[in-house]
């Protein structure tokens, strides 16, 4: 499928082809008739991708204070690395869009195919042919309503959701300042709700069209547009404000607190200067509201992406409930959209348009669409980049990998791409350009929205799951089934019962089985275990992890929470030292008034050793990013040993003490995957036995269970393998 994307980093527009995106549960897959392009937002983002480094960060000075932490504990060249791999990412433009429903995915009751649908949502109401958009962001189009209109919809809903704001009563005089598309669509709303409006706008032809969409009245800024209004109002000021312009300047609100009367309310709802003049706004005693996109549900995962609704008494007009009442004005002739609509390309020419928005050409232009065609197409969900190679040279593995998000694309990848003996066949992830550009980044073969294709795919040896942690037992589980090697990203399952689906798949298939404990892999880790030896040991390792938001998807069903999530981690690196598993586990949270931190985020753990030894670790998300993340010491044999960030090792034994430096983070991805690429291509086993992952996997899940029941919990395995 055709598809409009970006790379962040370059500021690059292209038209990609790209796989039909997966339906995930709650969504729907909608073959787009039109798009609309919404020409102040997009262009903001064109503009921000086009900046160099320098202007980006004065853009984000919150994302430069996370890169200035990473370099304080991991390096300047880790951060860097890091910073460039986020950067370079293909970013899909467009949020509103319109066409027919062609799947439902699981758990959509509200839609059927064939349905026509307009849809909303950065990311999902994509500038693409075929659109996957979750079913609380689409709203059905009436009987009457055209696509083009349609695709309007989400704009639509923004421009409603800022009059409502206003709280406006029948015969209110409004003002409406700024006459583009938002201004243009509030009009007719505001005239549909019964109020006078006038409006003000920097350009004759703007304010000439909104007099033809309803507006009483209207003047340029050039004109006295404070003793216009005065007129307008009977001399007594607005009752309401709404600033739908697009400037960085402070005119907008200056205006309006001057014209508006006392007590009057002033929406926000275009991108404009937002420094209050306090003295007026004081004396008039001015209510002001930054409205927030297209209403109640934006930026609400469990409203947007899980689908739960709000009850309808409690919540009347969400950001879906905003559409269909937009739609149902544009049915009813309320709302005129054909004189907005100023300029229509084919999706195949749709770099013109945005030529037009950058002003390379000189058109003036309101609204602008994007067409598809109504015909029936072919849902492709694979896309071959680079012609197929039949059978790899003697000595390489054939790799597929199914996920590539941020942690694939920025640590994963970079390091497996670089791999000699490694030939990248598929990559399958659930949007067609995040995987178009993985594939054209790292070289695969092909990419796909159906990770079936990786699985089927003969010619894979092994198979790299790097999904959301949910996943993770399903999919492993599948490829074993299939014959592959399977590397997977921790954890291995987040409960008891896909660790007990797991071992018993890997009874009946004995294929290869690496999970992804890069640390026990790290040249520091490696030198720290031939230095201590083999006596029983006494092992301390603080995590200064850092806080995560507790809506973050690791907190929930997705992810298991951060001890199945990352705590095994370090269980493994315990196991690593001391030859040994767990066999006894007991974990205390933090209690009382713990704020926005959750008290499992913020645990001491205390784990007996099958050889004796004792590890302890300390994982903490209410420390501060800036100091280093992990510190290891470790005692035995009249020996100890320190690992301080993966970056320094100190050891002292007999009164005499070593130390090593390694000149950036030694995590251990790079020997990691040496050592699973080696083990296939050679025939071996590979060093780590599964029972030691089962033992790891299961002693977390006991973590959390202690401490739900505040006691210690022995880990035994017998019933699993």
């Amino acid at each position: 499928m055709k598809q409009v994307v970006q790379n962040y980093r370059t500021g690059e527009l292209r038209v990609i082809e790209a796989p039909v995106p997966a339906v995930k549960r709650g969504f729907v897959l909608v073959r787009n008739v039109n798009s609309f392009i919404s020409v102040g937002t997009e262009k903001l983002m064109i503009d921000l991708a086009r900046k160099s480094l320098i202007g980006k960060a004065m853009a984000r000075p919150d994302l430069v204070k996370r890169v200035i932490d990473k370099v304080k504990t991991e390096g300047i060249l880790e951060a860097y690395r890091q910073a460039m791999n986020r950067l370079d990412d293909l970013v899909p433009l467009g949020y509103s869009c319109a066409g027919d429903v062609v799947e439902v995915g699981v758990g959509v009751n509200e839609f059927k195919v064939g349905d026509r649908v307009a849809c909303f949502g950065s990311g999902f109401a994509s500038h693409a042919e075929y659109v996957a958009v979750p079913k609380n962001l689409c709203a059905k189009i009436p009987e009457g309503v055209d696509y083009e209109s349609a695709s309007l919809a989400a704009i639509g809903a923004i421009a409603l959701h800022g009059v409502r704001l206003a709280n406006l009563t029948l015969g209110e005089r409004v003002v409406v300042i700024g006459l583009g598309l938002l201004g243009q669509i509030s009009v007719q709303i505001l005239k549909a709700q019964g109020c006078k409006v006038f409006g003000v706008d920097i350009d004759e032809e703007k304010v000439a069209l909104a007099k033809e969409h309803g507006l009483d009245e209207g003047i340029t800024t050039a004109q006295d547009v404070k003793s216009a209004v005065e007129n307008f109002t009977g001399g007594v000021g607005a009752d309401a404000v709404i600033i739908t312009a697009s400037t960085k300047s402070n005119e907008p609100i200056e205006l309006a607190s001057e014209i508006a009367r006392e007590k009057a309310r002033i929406v926000a709802v275009g991108l404009v200067g937002l420094n209050i003049p306090r003295k007026i706004f004081f004396e008039k005693e001015l209510d002001f509201v930054v409205s927030r996109g297209a209403g109640p549900g934006i930026f609400d995962e469990n409203f947007e992406i899980k689908g739960n609704d709000y009850p309808l008494p409690y919540v009347r007009w969400t950001e879906q409930r905003n559409m269909e009442a937009f739609l149902e004005l544009v049915a009813q002739g309320k709302v005129r959209l054909d004189k907005i609509i100023t300029h229509r390309y084919d999706i195949n020419d749709a770099l013109k348009a945005y030529d037009m928005i950058l002003g390379k050409t000189k058109e003036k232009y309101i609204g602008i669409v994007l067409s598809y065609g109504e015909g029936e197409k072919k849902i492709e969900r694979k896309v071959i980049i680079a012609k197929r190679v039949e059978k790899s040279p003697k000595g390489k593995v054939n790799v597929g990998i199914i996920g590539a998000g941020l942690f694939a694309r920025t640590t994963l990848l970079p390091v497996i791409s670089k791999m000699q003996d490694v030939v990248l066949r598929g990559v399958s992830t659930t949007t067609g350009a995040s995987g178009r550009h993985a594939a054209e980044k790292f070289g695969f073969e092909y990419c796909t929205t159906n990770y079936e294709e990786i699985l089927s795919d003969g010619s894979i040896d092994a198979v790299i799951i790097a999904t959301r942690h949910n996943l993770h037992a399903k999919l492993v589980i599948e490829a074993m089934e299939r014959g592959k090697d399977v590397f997977v990203e921790k954890p291995l399952a987040i409960s008891e019962e896909e660790l007990r689906n797991i071992c018993s798949a890997w009874r009946e298939a004995q294929v290869r089985v690496m999970v992804g404990f890069n640390r026990r892999f790290s040249p520091l880790c490696v030198e720290a275990k031939k230095l201590l030896g083999d006596a029983p040991l006494v092992i301390n390792y603080r995590v200064n992890a850092g806080y995560i938001e507790k809506e973050h998807w690791v907190h929930g069903e997705q992810g298991g929470g951060r001890i199945i999530g990352e705590v095994c981690h370090f269980v493994d690196l315990i196991q690593y030292f001391t030859d040994a598993y767990p066999v006894k586990v007991y974990a205390e949270a933090i209690s009382g008034n713990t704020g926005k931190y959750l008290s499992e985020d913020n645990v001491a753990i205390n784990i007996k050793m099958s050889d004796g030894s004792v590890g302890n670790i300390v994982y903490v998300a209410n420390g501060d990013k800036a100091f280093p993340r992990e510190r290891i010491e470790i005692f035995g044999n009249g020996a100890v040993c320190v690992i301080d960030n993966f970056r320094e090792l100190y050891y002292t034994k007999d009164g005499k003490s070593k130390k090593r430096r390694t000149f950036g983070v030694s995590w251990g991805y790079k020997e990691e995957f040496e050592t699973f690429f080696k083990a296939i291509k050679e025939g071996r086993e590979l060093p780590v036995d599964f029972e030691g992952y089962v033992y790891t996997t299961l002693a977390t899940i006991r973590m959390v269970q202690s401490l739900k029941e505040s006691r210690a919990l022995e880990v035994n395995i017998d019933a699993l393998i």
